[in-house]
């Protein structure tokens, strides 16, 4: 009898027993984002480890996304606190060169055009609270926006701040549309661009010196102490990841940055991503419509940036490629290479891939500030 009972609830405790169908649905959902990582490579360090850790989050019995699971402590040692956002940011403003950005500083307003998805996102999530089985704050309509600057790491640090509970879908959201980009960017292009348009040839950007490259870090920051100080946390973390770069003295330190650090943190914010997407939290009508809105504002923000490069391309002596304008959103470096792509489609002779790099990272910064922003107004509106 006590073997019987032993067995009954050895076979009670088993994954047979206790899975349920969301579990089992999400458990799907992680193998297709690892499928896409692998057979396609979109984004494959991200898609790859949040995919896992939704796999194990959903694995039933196991806890491994409670507070003494490990999933749970590396989401409390980096995510809760934001910490691996800003620990992201260092390593990519380290791999990062604003060269192209100060040789044509009008790319700073395509960068900032771009960012409009985020505020068409956020006004989209009030919309969507009428609804009856939805229902978002404007801390949450703050942080669905953010996905609408293509930037995982300022999504999840927003998120962090101001919606804890949506944490999972919105970085889900966030990096499924970064990956997307060589899908989704090309047909919106060739739509609100002409063909005349499409193989203008841009000229030869002029050589930025080392001592501008040392000097923008450096300005940035002092900008953004005087006017956003809200914003400090992910601009600081940019710049001196960027100053490590390009002053030429902390090799050591800027290689730990572009490699071994960004590489540990990369596995761990996956992973503790990853484990918010437990089935009861995630399957819901909220997760739909944030994945819905953050498809919508990703198009906005790549039409804005290309319909802005058209007008300036119109009052501007030197020409403006209006594809460049689509690099605008913070995708770095695929957002650029996409436009280089489509204008090497219409002309081979066109390159515009370190013309598109200017708005590209100025995408970055722009994201970065729009974040600023939201959290210095959001709790003040609330």
């Amino acid at each position: 009898m006590n073997i019987a009972n032993a067995f009954q609830e050895f076979w009670n405790a088993t994954g047979v027993m206790n899975f349920t169908i969301g579990q089992l649905v999400m458990i799907l959902v992680g193998l297709v984002m690892i499928y896409l990582a692998i057979a396609k490579k979109y984004e494959p360090l991200l898609l790859f480890t949040i995919g896992f850790g939704a796999i194990l989050a959903n694995i039933p019995v196991a806890e491994i996304s409670g507070p003494e699971g490990f999933l749970g402590i590396f989401y409390q040692a980096g995510i809760a606190n934001g910490l691996f956002p800003l620990l992201i940011f260092m390593g990519v403003g380290a791999m990062t060169d604003f060269g192209p950005m100060i040789a044509n500083p009008k790319t700073l307003l395509l960068g900032a055009a771009a960012q409009v998805g985020i505020f068409i996102a956020l006004l989209g999530a009030l919309v969507l609270d009428m609804f009856p089985f939805i229902s978002f704050s404007l801390a949450d309509a703050a942080s669905i926006g953010i996905i609408g600057g293509a930037d995982g790491p300022t999504a999840i640090y927003v998120t962090s701040q101001l919606s804890m509970r949506l944490l999972g879908p919105i970085a889900v959201a966030a990096y499924s549309y970064m990956s997307l980009v060589p899908i989704i960017q090309p047909p919106i292009i060739r739509a609100f661009t002409t063909k005349k348009e499409r193989v203008i040839k841009m000229e030869q950007l002029r050589h930025v010196t080392q001592l501008e490259k040392i000097l923008f870090p450096i300005a940035a920051l002092a900008l953004c102490i005087v006017l956003l100080p809200t914003a400090t946390p992910l601009i600081g973390s940019l710049m001196f990841g960027n100053l490590a770069k390009e002053c030429g003295v902390v090799n050591r330190i800027s290689d730990t940055l572009q490699n071994a650090l960004i590489n540990i943190v990369t596995i761990f914010l996956g992973l503790a991503v990853g484990s918010r997407m437990e089935a009861q939290y995630f399957l819901t009508f909220e997760t739909l419509g944030i994945l819905a809105l953050g498809l919508v504002a990703f198009g906005f923000g790549t039409m804005t940036g290309i319909l802005l490069a058209k007008v300036m391309n119109k009052f501007s002596k030197e020409d403006i490629n209006p594809i460049i304008g689509a690099a605008g959103v913070s995708a770095v470096p695929m957002a650029a290479r996409v436009a280089n792509k489509v204008g090497q489609e219409e002309n081979p002779h066109n390159f515009l891939l370190m013309h598109a790099m200017g708005p590209n990272v100025a995408g970055v910064l722009g994201s970065a500030v729009a974040a600023g922003i939201l959290l210095a107004v959001v709790p003040i509106l609330m």
